[in-house]
């Protein structure tokens, strides 16, 4: 029995961890992300406009993609580069992109594909 509420208490201190460092689940990106827009700025890459449609593709201006959700990551794949992950910090129509631990990036989630990419 001890170890059984030794595993919950575990299990959500974990949760409450994630949970403060404001980090977003699988569940929470594709809820938010999945069939709308981001635009926005990348620390290395500068600004960026895309539609990230349901079907798993990117749509910019001049380019295409692909992404997913991985875990509590959202992966993005362009041409033939490797795929990359980035953990995802959701308040309201804000993202925060976090690569190793550190704010990559920001963007504003805007409803849909207003720019029909």
């Amino acid at each position: 029995m001890k170890r059984l509420f030794a595993a919950i208490a575990i299990t959500l201190a974990a949760s409450s961890m994630a949970q403060a460092s404001g980090v977003a689940t699988g569940e929470q990106i594709t809820a938010a992300i999945s069939g709308n827009t981001v635009q926005g700025s990348m620390v290395a890459a500068g600004a960026y406009t895309e539609f990230y449609g349901a079907d798993g593709v990117i749509k910019g201006k001049d380019y295409s993609g692909k992404w997913r959700v991985n875990g509590d990551t959202m992966c993005f794949q362009y041409g033939t580069d490797p795929e990359a992950c980035w953990a995802v910090k959701i308040d309201g129509s804000q993202v925060t992109w976090v690569k190793d631990g550190k704010d990559d990036g920001t963007g504003t989630i805007v409803t849909g594909n207003p720019n029909n990419f």
